[in-house]
Order: structure tokens, then sequence, then C-alpha cells
């Protein structure tokens, strides 16, 4: 009886420690956007590209953004195992000033929680 036991045991922990292997995972090819010194009114569209380098379909539930200045754009759909995806953030360029912003993603990865960052600055050329 007590073979039996510690089979089952044995057999339950190796299930519980494969199962905590299989996750999705984010690589990101950058984790912050650099918009550099732009023109006010400049194409505020950027994106930020990541590969799922885990083994489960990799699946962003939601994007949120640090302010209504940014509005973030997630996946439709799941991100499988050795595919790239793609997170659009379009920044309001008509905001004069620094940017200074994050992106805040929220998945079913290893991370489950991403913080994103953009930066960088509009000028307006008619100020002297």
């Amino acid at each position: 009886m007590r073979k039996l036991i510690a089979i089952v045991v044995f057999v339950l922990a190796g299930f519980a420690t494969t199962q905590a292997q299989n996750s999705a995972k984010f690589e990101f090819e950058s984790e912050t956007i650099d918009y550099g010194i732009i023109k006010k009114g400049s194409d505020g569209v950027r994106v930020f590209k990541f590969k799922n380098v885990g083994d489960e379909p990799l699946i962003v539930e939601d994007v949120k953004s640090s302010c209504g200045c940014t509005i973030p754009k997630k996946p439709e759909k799941a991100i499988m195992p050795g595919e790239m995806g793609e997170i659009e953030v379009k920044y309001d360029t008509k905001r004069v000033g620094h940017i200074r912003k994050t992106v805040t993603v929220y998945s079913n990865a290893e991370e489950p929680i991403k913080a994103l960052k953009i930066k960088g600055q509009i000028t307006d050329d008619t100020e002297s």
C-alpha cells in the first residue's frame, strides 16, 4: 500500500511539474519605443513586435495605456508558439511636450502583466 501511495504521489508531482513548464512567453524586440523628437501632427503610430517563445498559445487579453493620449491595439487572435505578434500604439501627436507613457499588457503569459514604455518629444515649429 505504501508503494502505491508513493507511486501516486510521484506521478502527481511529475504531472504538476510538467504543467508548470508549459506556458506562453513574450519575447519583445524592444520593451521601449522612442519616438525621438518629432513635429506636432506627425504620425503617432508605432508597433511593439514580439514572439511567443513559449510552448502554449499566447492570448493578449487586454492592453491599457496610462492616459487617453495613447491608444493601444491588441492582437485579435492567439499567437501560437514560435509566431510573431504586434501591439500597436497610437500617440496623439497634437500634444506638444515630452512623451513618457506606459502601455500595460494583460495576457496568459508566464509573466501575465507586462509594462511597455513609449517616450519622446513633440515639438511645435510655429513657436519661437
